[in-house]
Formats: structure tokens, sequence, C-alpha cells
């Protein structure tokens, strides 16, 4: 069951699900708080699980106005986190939950308690992608939908070589009917996402236990993205066999049995 928090005039819709230390789950762009139920059914008996949904992504509203970058988002991601009383986490986020999360933890260090990453790249989206994807959103905005074309190619991206055919169905259908009234935000949202500032300097100044996540299979953020990580921040990387982007959906015994064994170090 979503909740709402009015945060910057829009509405944010979030899971908050069990008891325990808290963790804040960032989804990918595209998807909804339900890329991490899983490893929510997993660990709500042990920790609380919070999820927020993207602006324009699930149940959210759309992106407000004095949104301006993924600093922004990691600001908004925060005044949830105060709205429910928590002052120290875990964030565990995926794709551009974390790109948002990197710049959460640079905001307020104290209180994020650990860090883990999973299939996304703190630098500068390379020159040919981030072309082809901003001639993807120019073609959403001019449509106001997502093209059966461009869904197809989001969808092969995210997933796996040898996809689950009900995950491929899912991600077609999810793309298919994004709501009129949300596609601004999924644009705008995805420009922050490949005009992201590089902020592998960053990492290595970050003192938290930290943990990187690569689906093997990854296409948006190749391992090697993962590895130049993991080396800035130090710590290791746990590759997951047969899993793409969604590696949560894809492989979710792995990915549990991978962030179980990190939090109990913890």
């Amino acid at each position: 069951m979503r909740q709402f928090v009015e945060i910057d005039a829009s509405p944010l819709a979030y899971l908050d699900e069990g008891q325990g230390p808290a963790i804040l789950f960032g989804h990918a762009y595209l998807m909804d708080a339900d890329a991490w139920r899983p490893q929510l059914e997993a660990l709500k008996g042990r920790y609380r699980c919070i999820v927020p949904e993207l602006w324009g992504h699930g149940q959210s509203g759309g992106l407000p106005a004095t949104n301006g970058n993924l600093t922004d988002v990691a600001s908004q991601m925060l005044q949830l986190m105060d709205s429910l009383g928590i002052a120290e986490f875990v964030l565990v986020g995926q794709g551009l939950g974390g790109i948002w999360g990197i710049e959460l933890a640079k905001l307020v260090p104290t209180r994020v308690r650990a860090l883990v990453l999973q299939g996304c790249f703190a630098g500068w989206e390379p020159q040919i992608s981030r072309a082809r994807y901003q001639g993807w959103l120019d073609e959403i905005a001019a449509k106001g939908a997502v093209p059966s074309a461009i869904a197809a190619g989001f969808t092969e991206r995210y997933l796996a070589n040898h996809p689950h055919p009900l995950l491929q169905q899912a991600m077609m259908a999810r793309l298919a009917q994004w709501p009129a009234d949300k596609i601004d935000a999924l644009v705008r949202l995805g420009q922050h996402w490949i005009g992201r500032e590089d902020r592998i300097d960053w990492l290595q100044y970050f003192s938290q236990p930290s943990l990187v996540i690569m689906g093997c299979e990854e296409k948006i953020h190749p391992v090697l993205e993962g590895y130049l990580m993991a080396e800035e921040l130090g710590c290791p990387l746990k590759e997951i066999p047969g899993a793409g982007h969604l590696a949560s959906l894809e492989a979710s015994a792995a990915v549990t049995g991978a962030l179980e064994a990190f939090l109990a170090t913890l």
C-alpha cells in the first residue's frame, strides 16, 4: 500500500514496510517501487524499508517546478526521510536511484550509514549513448507517449540477453501505458539521468561501508563501470550472473543474498 507526502507541491508516493534499522531504496528510471519487491519481502522482518517512487513514476505526481537536477531529487528524498523522522539509514540505489543516492550521500554523509549501488555509474554518460537517449526523449516529448520502437529499445537494454518473457512483456506494457500527464516528468528526469554530472571523484571521499552490485549482462551501465566505482569506493563488487539492469527482479535471490550478507556486516 502506497503512502503519500506532499513535497514541493507535488505528491510523492512511497512504500514504508517493516521495522528495524531503516533502508532507503531508490528504483531505476522507468520503474516503480515494486522493482525492489522481492528484497522488501525478504528484509522487512528485520529492517524498515522505505521505497519512494520517482516523480512521474508509479503513483507519484509530476516533477516539482523547483526541481532542476539530481541534487534537487536527492534533497526531496531527504525531505521524505525527515517527514518520517528517520535520522540514519542505509541507502540502496538501482540505476537512477543509485545516481541520486550518490548525491544524497554527499549531501548528508553522516546520515547515510552505508551505500549500495546497483546497475549505475557515477561518471558522465558516454556521448554516443547520450545522443541516442536524448533522441528518444525528444520523440517521447513530441508524441506525448512512449512509441513502441522506443519501448522495445529500452526493454532490450534493461533486461538480460535471454530475458524472462513475463518481465519482457511487463516492461513493454509499462512503457506503452505511461500516463500522458506524467510524460513531462518522464522526459525531464531522463534528461537529469543522461545529463548527470561526473561524480566519480566524490566516491574516494565516502567513508561509509559500501557495496557495488552489477548484473553480468548489464547493458545500460557495463560491469566495467561498476568496477571503476568499486575501486574509488574501496569496496567489493558483486557480479550477478544472468541479470541485466533490473537484477533485483531478474536474479532476485542473488541480489537479496548479496544485500543480506552486506547488511549483516554493519
